[in-house]
């Protein structure tokens, strides 16, 4: 009898846990938009929008710069920004308000630093003033790098802070360098799990432990099959201990350009497949989620990737595109203006110049229930203190719209 309740007690845990993959890359779009669309301001290629409590908000420009705009669109540089590496999509990136901004006024940038032969991922942080002189950032300090510095786009640069405001993760993509997105010594194709102050946070799957003190760095090859064989470029040695093991929270991700928790507490992050292959993820501890082992799309080249059903020990999507969406954010809705989409998350589209609604069950399923088709390449879409939405589009130049109930 022991043996047949533990029987069935697995049974149902596997059950509950399990979900089926859906392909919404063949969702047809809504014929009516349920909201207005309205320009506001333009911007060199923008990437992020972060709202602070009045209104304003603060918009990165990938080409270098942070800018402070008021919702009637007028705007201002933002001084004290560290230099960033515009190239391809590499550039100033996320911009993230502190979960305790209402006392520290501490605000997060995330963008590729220039290094030797290329750039790396940096996470940075500084304070945010705003007097009668012009609006800065000071004592900015950089508190996480991406070593070593090198070429490769795809960096990943979201940010989403823990629920209790104790912590942050950050994504960092492959840099279109494919199998180190599995080599646990390196931080590309990751997310990790830090303190507020960039430290390893305790409680991570391999915390306390180091990695190798020399890594190699290769160049983006044409495929994950030629990834195999890249040559080796340079290595790096590490000055000090490589944190990257006991930073990391769960491993095998491409292009992580979106990462929110959601209402319950799980998170959830969005990333490009290849040629194929976008897809929704919830992230959960010391998991891999299979790239470049596995995936929905194909090489560029049309290289096939071996399809996740043959790997059943990797964690799958739950959504997945094919054709692509070319996902710039996701973001959860809690506001009073669309009260139908409070605990939805909405995503950007790029490629697909489209909106797309996801709704939840209890037991963490995700299905993509409405597509909206709005004509541009919506790099990041954003919730106002009033409940309107705000989206940027990825083109320079590039708008900023509002978004209001039709």
């Amino acid at each position: 009898m022991m043996k047949l309740a533990n029987a069935v007690f697995l049974a149902a845990l596997l059950t509950g846990t399990a979900h089926a993959q859906t392909n919404a890359g063949e969702q047809p779009a809504d014929p009516n938009l349920p909201f207005t669309i309205t320009k506001v301001a333009s911007f060199d290629l923008p990437w992020r929008i972060a709202f602070l409590p009045d209104g304003r908000m603060l918009v990165t420009e990938k080409v270098g710069r942070v800018q402070l705009v008021t919702p009637q669109g007028a705007k201002t540089e933002l001084k004290g920004v560290p230099a960033s590496w515009f190239q391809g999509q590499n550039g100033m990136l996320g911009v993230y308000l502190s979960p305790h901004y209402a006392k520290d006024h501490n605000v997060y940038l995330t963008y590729v630093a220039p290094g030797e032969y290329g750039g790396g991922l940096a996470l940075g942080r500084g304070q945010l003033v705003l007097d009668d002189k012009q609006p800065r950032l000071d004592n900015f300090q950089v508190l996480w790098h991406q070593m070593p510095t090198g070429k490769g786009g795809q960096a990943g640069a979201a940010v989403a802070f823990s629920p209790d405001g104790k912590y942050l993760f950050l994504t960092v993509g492959d840099r279109q360098r494919f199998t180190p997105a599995q080599d646990p010594d390196q931080p590309v194709g990751k997310i990790l799990r830090l303190t507020l102050d960039g430290k390893p946070a305790p409680g991570n799957p391999w915390a306390g432990k180091v990695g190798a003190r020399t890594i190699p760095l290769i160049d983006p090859p044409a495929d994950t099959e030629a990834a195999k064989k890249a040559p080796v470029v340079s290595t790096y040695t590490f000055p000090g201990p490589n944190l990257t093991p006991s930073e990391t929270w769960a491993t095998g991700f491409r292009t992580p350009y979106g990462l929110a928790f959601g209402p319950d507490g799980r998170l959830w992050e969005l990333e490009h497949g290849p040629r194929g292959g976008d897809e929704l993820n919830l992230v959960k501890r010391g998991k891999n989620y299979g790239w470049p082992l596995v995936s929905y799309g194909k090489n560029y080249d049309g290289v096939p990737i071996p399809h996740p059903d043959t790997r059943p020990d990797l964690v799958k999507p739950l959504i997945y595109w094919v054709p692509v969406i070319a996902p710039g954010n996701i973001m959860f809705y809690k506001g009073s203006m669309f009260p139908q989409w409070n605990g939805s998350a909405l995503i950007s589209g790029m490629a697909s110049e489209a909106i797309i609604r996801v709704t939840f069950d209890a037991k963490g399923g995700a299905t993509a229930t409405n597509r909206w088709d709005v004509g541009k390449r919506v790099r990041d879409i954003e919730e106002a203190p009033d409940g309107s939405l705000w989206m940027v589009e990825d083109a320079k130049p590039g708008g900023l719209y509002r978004l209001t109930p039709r």
